[in-house]
This record gives C-alpha cells, sequence and structure tokens, in this order.
C-alpha cells in the first residue's frame, strides 16, 4: 500500500478546528470534574487527535474502493465508529494501576457512557461538514482553473484570428514592394522574420517573462513602422529589473496592436507610441511586502472620443485574465491623452521571490 500523506492528514484547518471543538467540550464538562484539568484536557484532545486521524486516513486507503460504498460515507461512518474505540482507550490509559476497571465504578462508566454519546453525535456531523467544505473549496478550484483556461483560450483565438489577416496584409506588402524594386523589400521581410520568431513561441499561452514580452513588442513596432515608415515613430523606456518579471503572454501586445489599429492607423497624420515598462517603490495596498509593476502604452492616435472606443474584446479579455493571473491585485486603465491619443496602463503586484 502506498505510504499516507500526513502532511494533508495534519494540516492547519484541521488541526484549528479540532482545537476549538476540543476546548469548548473542554470547557462544557469542566463544570462539576473533580479529577484534574490535566487529565480532561488530555483526554478531549487525545480523543479529538485520533479522529482527525482516523478521518484523513479513510481519505487515502484503501485506494480503490467498491463501487457501492462512497469515500464520504466510509470517512462519517469511521469517525462515528471510531469515538467509542477512542473513548475506551482514554479510560483504560487514565485507570490508576491496580484500581478496578471504570466499568465496574458507576461514576466513571456515567461519564465513559457521556463522553460516549456526545462524541458519537458530534464527530460524524463534523466530519460530514468539513467534507462538505472541502468539496465546495475544490469546486470552487475547479471553476477557477476552468475560467483560466477559458480565457487563456480566448487570448488565443484573438490572437489566432488576427495574426492571418495581419500576416497577409505584411506579406502583400513585401510582395509590392518586390514587384516595384523597392530596396525596402529585404527590411520589411527581415522585420516579419524578427517579429515570427518573437511571437511563434508564445502562442501556445505558455508563461513567458515581461523581457520576452518586450522582445515580441519591439520587433511588432518594428515591422509596423516597415509597413508605414511616415506615420508611426515609436519608443520603449524600459526600467531597470523588470525583464525576468513573469508575465501572461500578449499581455503588452495586447495594449500595442490596440494602440496601432485603434489609434494610429485611422489617424491621417500617423502618430507616436511610447511604452514604459518600470516597477514601482511598494504596493498599492500598502503591504509592504510585495513591489508593483507598472506597464504601459500611450499613443497619439486619433483617441477615445474620435473612435468610441473603450475596452473592446481583447482588452475585457486581457482584463479578465489580469485578474486571475494576479488575484485581483492587477489593474488595467484606458485614459485620454493630451493633445490627442490614448493613455493605457497596466499595474499588477509582485510577491518577493
Amino acid at each position: 500500500m502506498p505510504r499516507a500523506n500526513w502532511r494533508a492528514v495534519f494540516v492547519w484547518r484541521r488541526l484549528r478546528t479540532v482545537a476549538i471543538l476540543c476546548s469548548l467540550l473542554t470547557l462544557l464538562f469542566s463544570f462539576g470534574w473533580e479529577l484534574g484539568m490535566p487529565l480532561l484536557v488530555l483526554r478531549v484532545f487525545g480523543v479529538g487527535l485520533a479522529l482527525l486521524l482516523v478521518f484523513g486516513l479513510f481519505e487515502q486507503w484503501p485506494r480503490r474502493l467498491p463501487t457501492w460504498i462512497a469515500r464520504w460515507a466510509l470517512q462519517v461512518a469511521a469517525v462515528g465508529a471510531m469515538v467509542p474505540v477512542a473513548m475506551f482507550i482514554a479510560y483504560v490509559w487514565s485507570t490508576a494501576p491496580g484500581a478496578p476497571p471504570f466499568w465496574r465504578e458507576p461514576v466513571r462508566l456515567e461519564g465513559f457512557m457521556t463522553f460516549t454519546f456526545l462524541g458519537m453525535l458530534l464527530a460524524p456531523w463534523t466530519a460530514l461538514a468539513a467534507l462538505v467544505r472541502q468539496r465546495e473549496a475544490t469546486l470552487e478550484a475547479q471553476e477557477i482553473a476552468m475560467a483560466r483556461a477559458a480565457l487563456d483560450a480566448r487570448m488565443r483565438l484573438l490572437s489566432a484570428q488576427a495574426q492571418p489577416h495581419f500576416l497577409f496584409n505584411t506579406l502583400a506588402n513585401v510582395q509590392a514592394l518586390v514587384e516595384a524594386g523597392s530596396p525596402r523589400a529585404p527590411l520589411l521581410l527581415e522585420s516579419l522574420t524578427s517579429y515570427l520568431r518573437a511571437a511563434v513561441p508564445r502562442l501556445d499561452g505558455s508563461a513567458s517573462t515581461l523581457g520576452q514580452e518586450l522582445e515580441l513588442v519591439r520587433a511588432y513596432l518594428e515591422l509596423m513602422q516597415m509597413r508605414m515608415p511616415d506615420r508611426l515613430a515609436f519608443d520603449l523606456h524600459i526600467g531597470a529589473g523588470v525583464h525576468l518579471l513573469p508575465c501572461p503572454p500578449f499581455t503588452l501586445l495586447t495594449l500595442v496592436e490596440n494602440a496601432v489599429q485603434h489609434g494610429i492607423d485611422p489617424s491621417e497624420e500617423g502618430g507616436r507610441i511610447d511604452v514604459h515598462a518600470e516597477l514601482l517603490a511598494e504596493s498599492r495596498s500598502g503591504s509592504g511586502g510585495a513591489a508593483r509593476c507598472r506597464l504601459s502604452v500611450t499613443d497619439t492616435g486619433v483617441g477615445l472620443q474620435v473612435t468610441g472606443r473603450g475596452l473592446g474584446t481583447g482588452l475585457v479579455a486581457l482584463r479578465e485574465r489580469l485578474h486571475w493571473a494576479y488575484d485581483g491585485s492587477a489593474t488595467l486603465d484606458l485614459s485620454e491623452a493630451q493633445p490627442h491619443g490614448v493613455h493605457a496602463t497596466i499595474e499588477f503586484d509582485i510577491e518577493p521571490t
């Protein structure tokens, strides 16, 4: 039989619950108790730990159960059956050497029956309540995992939908430049190759660093600048210590793509895009244990009021994805830039390593 995982049996949450219940029972029986509090504490807490041990043991053993019995039913039944056994052992252990067995002393026998009755009344219901809460926590964790997976799939789908159109337009531009004999054709093709080299490894949605994301953003902007050299200027302002930070794929690129497609492209004169990545002094929550990272993309395009755009599909999915990835500490905000354009900012906490 595989070895039991004792750490899973004696987790802090379970120990705390047992300690609270045993403390309440000890307080209840302390009124009129004449044999000393240490004995009462040892008896109640000893039985409580024994029941916790049985609860955790049958949670893991046997590995396979017959189809006609549910594991939760086995755990509840085992806890209930263990109450008189554990109480019997506790009374035998506390009997002084040479003294008659407790079942021959009416007062002690009555105490045994009282303890056993209350234990069999409380312990199975406590075990059942713990199983219900455990099941709810498991379902909640599964729902969170499914939500994260759905958001990841949604982001990959949005990227997959945009990539073919973007690539076909770029290849058409390359073809037109080649046919016209333009010296810009090799440069545009080189920029496209650099972008694909940075983008393809991240299409599976696997974890990446902010340095890899910035590399992808730079390649994308260089490619866009080759497509419209007279209408797009850009610069990346990268602070110290941000390259190795974890970053969900296409987080920053989504903001940059949004700025190009909805800010620069609709503008007759084009515009400029500035990308900033920096570490802040402390967390917004003021916890002191976590620093905060700020990513921002500012464009001088047509702006929010002209296009009427707010959080589109891609940005809504990105906001939800950031919420799950950073446990609610991340924010995504859009605001008007002066004299025109859009300022998009992402902030998230960085847990200390």
